[in-house]
């Protein structure tokens, strides 16, 4: 594909480098101006149900340095595992949120700041047109989910980053998430032990509900949440 090749991932690395970098002091500016591995319990014994090597090989894929040298050569796993959850939540959750919070409230700001990144994912229309596979029909319909999906995602990440004050949940959250992908509940209920999947899908999302607050307690994180940032009750912006 187009957004797979080295020199367009290079680039666009680049870009993001450049523009994550001036993010700080964007923020540090307007404020002088201004004054998860639960969630996929199903998807991981789903994958290990049908490829019960699976895990072993991933673990020992995890321990070999020569897995690792392989890994930081391709451009792809680069981009989709480290250089996009560094950037993007460095941009969208660490300088967004400190500048949403103050003008919009806490919580208001965990549901505004997912919108900017959803709609950052749209420039894939012009790139699927221009690959000419699919009607634009299917493009719209494709783009329209992917913006649901990495919104509520943003959503989540907004909320570690709010409740701990660090950024790098988020980033390994994020990571962590494009190496799985979205769960296949279509796969699993044609699965021969879809009775067993199902429920572990379901336990997976249910622990994560339960144990969201207890986990990011900033109590832990020995730092100051970014909720902390908003002066009230008047807004700065």
């Amino acid at each position: 594909m187009f957004r797979d090749h080295p020199s367009v991932i290079k680039r666009r690395c680049v870009s993001v480098l450049l523009v994550s970098a001036l993010s700080p002091a964007a923020v540090k500016a307007w404020i002088h101006w201004a004054d998860i591995r639960v969630f996929y319990l199903g998807p991981l014994v789903h994958s290990a149900m049908d490829n019960p090597n699976g895990f072993t090989m991933e673990l020992q894929s995890a321990l070999d340095v020569q897995s690792w040298r392989l890994s930081l050569g391709d451009v792809v796993w680069l981009r989709n595992q480290v250089v996009a959850p560094v950037t993007e939540e460095l941009v969208f959750r660490g300088a967004m949120l400190p500048m949403l919070v103050p003008c919009a409230g806490p919580t208001a700001a965990i549901f505004m700041a997912p919108l900017f990144f959803g709609v950052a994912h749209f420039h894939h229309i012009k790139e699927q047109r221009r690959l000419q596979k699919d009607s634009m029909r299917v493009i719209l319909l494709v783009a329209g989910m992917q913006f649901l999906y990495t919104t509520v995602f943003g959503a989540f990440t907004a909320f570690i980053f709010m409740r701990t004050g660090h950024i790098v949940g988020p980033v390994l959250c994020h990571s962590f998430c494009n190496s799985q992908g979205l769960p296949d509940i279509g796969s699993a209920l044609q699965h021969p032990q879809r009775t067993a999947l199902l429920f572990l899908y379901l336990m997976g999302a249910l622990l994560f509900l339960v144990l969201l607050f207890p986990l990011t307690d900033p109590f832990f994180y020995g730092a100051i949440p970014v909720c902390s940032l908003a002066p009230a009750p008047a807004p700065v912006c």
